[in-house]
């Protein structure tokens, strides 16, 4: 089973897709990838009961990798596309871009506080697809 999910960003941050991914799962067992299909965006397992976590997580990515306008990130040459981009891409690289999820009977085998996340690395929204593989 395959799909691909159009997912709506708003900007740099994390925009949970548990939700959406659970109810396209079959009611049986295996496992499930996600794939996200862009150099600038990431995908993570995170913790879901506390909003508190997604904005320090985003601020902490801004804080490790800065746009390039930024005087420490001065010995970068791919700027022709804003000062977001190439940072962007920095941060997919530590990120992961693909997920493995263990499902059981229909259901993402996560724990208590845990959801599924894309993370956007880029200042605008974007559309950014997710690609999806059960079996």
């Amino acid at each position: 089973m395959q799909t691909t999910f159009a997912i709506d960003t708003r900007g740099p941050g994390l925009t949970e897709i548990t939700d959406r991914v659970a109810a396209w799962l079959p009611p049986r067992s295996g496992l499930l990838t996600l794939f996200v299909r862009h150099t600038s965006a990431s995908l993570l397992i995170q913790e879901n009961a506390d909003g508190d976590v997604q904005t320090d997580l985003a601020a902490f990515l801004r804080r490790l990798v800065p746009p390039t306008t930024d005087p420490s990130m001065s010995y970068l040459t791919h700027t022709y596309e804003g000062p977001d981009d190439m940072p962007g891409h920095i941060k997919a690289m530590l990120l992961p871009t693909s997920l493995g999820i263990p499902v059981t009977d229909g259901r993402m085998a996560l724990g208590t506080w845990q959801g599924v996340y894309l993370v956007e690395h880029r200042d605008g929204p974007h559309r950014r697809q997710v690609a999806a593989h059960f079996g």
